[in-house]
């Protein structure tokens, strides 16, 4: 038990888990119904990309060198930390929309934190820890500027929106095997 308490404390994981919810429930509070309806995936997604973004300052240690030679297998542990931290972004924006209206389904939660998650440990591979946020970040601006998707590789690019769309289940999917495991794999890029 206390080497979980000292992982923790050296991935910030407390400080991340109150941003977290506070950023969750502050978003969820100031938005209150002014949303398009319960149908509108854009609160919901906003919810988890911030959620994300706050997870993403766990993906590294206080000391890289001293993470790579130690003497503990990293691979379960990164992916693991990766898989954690989507459960409890969506399970964080699931609590919250218990107050009021259902804007997103349990599963478009699922599917679009499990992507956002391997989004930002594809973004720690490859750019470390410190800039992991820029990858999802960039994804969501360029989906909330872009028209309906008529096309597949439209409906790929936007695949955080539309609830409920294959294209979108199979990209977050791979999004979150591909970042889990160049993470797992890798680790933070320094």
């Amino acid at each position: 038990m206390r080497w979980l308490m000292l992982y923790a404390r050296s991935r910030q994981i407390p400080a991340s888990l109150a941003a977290v919810v506070t950023s969750a429930v502050a978003v969820w509070a100031l938005v209150g119904d002014k949303g398009e309806g319960p149908g509108d995936p854009r609160l919901p997604v906003l919810i988890l990309i911030m959620g994300a973004m706050a997870a993403s300052v766990g993906l590294s240690g206080q000391d890289l060198a001293l993470d790579r030679t130690a003497s503990i297998r990293w691979l379960p542990r990164r992916a693991a930390h990766v898989l954690l931290a989507g459960a409890v972004v969506g399970a964080v924006l699931i609590a919250v929309q218990t107050t009021g209206d259902d804007r997103a389904a349990t599963m478009f939660v699922l599917r679009d934190s499990a992507g956002l998650m391997g989004l930002v440990a594809l973004g720690a591979a490859l750019l470390g820890s410190r800039y992991a946020w820029t990858l999802p970040f960039a994804w969501l601006s360029f989906a909330f500027l872009t028209p309906s998707a008529t096309s597949a590789p439209m409906r790929v690019a936007t695949w955080m929106l539309p609830p409920g769309t294959a294209a979108g289940t199979w990209t977050a999917l791979v999004l979150t095997v591909a970042g889990t495991a160049a993470y797992a794999f890798a680790g933070p890029r320094r």
